[in-house]
């Protein structure tokens, strides 16, 4: 999707941005991904994004397997800044908006901040492709992945637009089954960590297959 900003490098973005810790959630660069707000501390990060110019926010996922603190979980070490890209008033009090991906970063530290919201310095040059649009696509085993996808889609009864799959670029292709997949935390930090395009893919294969099998041989219902 194109947006009216150009991030050339990693010195194009903030160090600092709000983060918004949210479980299963998975955004990968150029990737889009709904949001639907309502608590009033990230309706105050929206408007600070807004004020501030840069309209970027850190989706990231919590690490409930070492958070003591409910109110304010650890959270994993990587997750992928987002720019807000569209943004309705609900009329309810509510933000309906979607973020595109720009850029995956890594948590150098979490700041100590007066807003309700979190905020993190972060460093983005360990992703520094991620800035290169459709970069490794060629590396990807496209048919490996259409075929795991035709088996998925068939022990779940479901239907997809094949013409748009068909036409979709590698990179689209990958990132979108991986932000869409519907697996739990630990298997979308290691598609938003893979270290490209290409392990992604034999990430999301892997983990597809696994489901598959684990249907196959005991009968339980796939994951959702």
């Amino acid at each position: 999707m194109p947006i009216n900003a150009e991030y050339k490098g990693p010195a194009d973005l903030p160090e600092i941005i709000p983060v918004f810790p949210l479980s299963g959630a998975l955004l990968l660069p150029r990737g889009q991904m709904p949001l639907n707000i309502f608590e009033p501390r990230y309706l105050q990060m929206i408007d600070d994004a807004f004020r501030d110019g840069h309209r970027l926010i850190g989706m990231i996922q919590p690490d409930d397997s070492h958070s003591r603190n409910k109110d304010k979980p650890s959270l994993f070490k990587v997750g992928c800044a987002g720019r807000i890209t569209q943004l309705a008033e609900s009329g309810d009090g509510r933000y309906i908006l979607e973020l595109t991906g720009v850029s995956r970063f890594q948590i150098v530290e979490e700041k100590n901040v007066s807003t309700p919201y979190r905020q993190c310095a972060v460093d983005y040059f360990p992703f520094v492709d991620d800035f290169t649009a459709r970069k490794g696509e060629d590396d990807v085993d496209r048919q490996a992945l259409l075929d795991t996808l035709t088996d998925f889609l068939s022990a779940n009864e479901l239907k997809v637009d094949w013409e748009g799959i068909e036409s979709a670029p590698n990179e689209a292709l990958v990132n979108a089954l991986a932000m869409m997949s519907p697996y739990g935390p630990a298997e979308k930090q290691a598609l938003l960590e893979a270290p490209n395009l290409k392990t992604r893919a034999e990430i999301l294969i892997a983990v597809t297959e696994m489901d598959l099998a684990k249907k196959r041989t005991t009968g339980d219902p796939p994951l959702q």
